[in-house]
């Protein structure tokens, strides 16, 4: 079936359910070209919730749709391939938080959205990566800080902010394939090139950087910037993003080895299917979903 009459038996099954898609910016091009939004994992759930559509087909990874989940308890919520789970949130469990927490019985838990719904209702306030300063600012100077589950991002946020924290040993092994040589080397062969990097990247990557930014936060510089060339630190499907806002600007990748496999399960072929079945639902248990929504409503009333 070619991709032209995929798209169009989408489109009509997306009408038929009521549904929107959404597609966060590391997917595959044609995904993040069929989807109504695309975005971070946040802003996408965001616009879950502003959206009146009965279905939301949440193109991402696991810990994406379950956000979706929780912010939207009255849609169903569904991921078009069940397999597209997050090795980040997967490296602290509830089991394992709750023993640091009783190491540190006085600490308030700053939870990095890409984690679990699980994790998430056991944390005191969630951030993303473009507001996590300011919700460690938020945070008493003289309260401690368990930071989890990503430490380069926990780090990056600690010398912005000042303090120190007690950091989870967690990472994302895709922008952690991102060297500091792969920048030196970007930078001698586009010497004009503005250097843009995601703060989960190693604190060696992010130093050599012009700027440290989220993903929303990337494509907004890219947009205002004066610049015309660039070198993005992050995963490889923003550059579709990237190109597709500026045209007239040059991105280059800092790696082609910062690609995602997971981020790349979802396919045109797997959101029909998605649609055509109703797969695969994310749920999330009320009582944790009631716990997690507290985390995230805190930060939504912080920033």
């Amino acid at each position: 079936m070619s991709d032209e009459v995929l798209i169009q038996k989408i489109i009509k099954l997306k009408k038929d359910r009521d549904a929107v898609i959404l597609a966060h910016n590391y997917q595959i091009g044609e995904v993040q070209d069929i989807a109504d939004f695309t975005g971070d994992s946040l802003g996408l759930s965001i616009e879950a919730s502003r959206t009146k559509a009965k279905v939301i087909v949440f193109c991402g990874v696991y810990f994406m749709a379950e956000t979706a989940a929780i912010i939207c308890p009255d849609r169903a919520v569904i991921i078009p391939d069940e397999n597209a789970g997050c090795p980040m949130a997967n490296m602290i469990t509830v089991r394992q938080l709750r023993e640091t927490k009783k190491r540190y019985p006085e600490a308030k838990v700053v939870c990095y959205v890409n984690s679990t719904a699980a994790v998430k209702a056991e944390s005191d306030i969630c951030c993303t990566s473009a507001n996590a300063v300011k919700v460690v600012n938020s945070i008493p100077k003289d309260e401690q800080i368990i930071f989890i589950p990503d430490k380069s991002l926990g780090d990056f946020v600690s010398k912005k902010a000042g303090r120190s924290m007690i950091l989870w040993e967690g990472y994302c092994p895709t922008h952690h394939r991102i060297l500091a040589q792969d920048i030196i080397n970007m930078k001698k062969e586009n010497p004009n090139a503005v250097v843009i990097v995601h703060p989960e990247c190693n604190a060696d990557v992010v130093e050599l950087a012009d700027q440290a930014l989220s993903t929303s936060g990337m494509c907004k510089f890219a947009r205002e910037s004066d610049a015309k060339e660039f070198i993005i630190g992050t995963e490889i499907g923003l550059l579709h993003t990237l190109q597709k806002e500026n045209p007239d600007k040059k991105f280059y990748p800092a790696s082609r080895l910062a690609d995602c496999p997971n981020m790349k399960l979802n396919t045109l072929e797997k959101i029909l299917w998605s649609l055509e079945d109703m797969v695969y639902e994310v749920t999330v248990p009320e009582d944790i979903r009631v716990k997690a929504w507290d985390t995230i409503d805190k930060m939504l009333n912080l920033v």
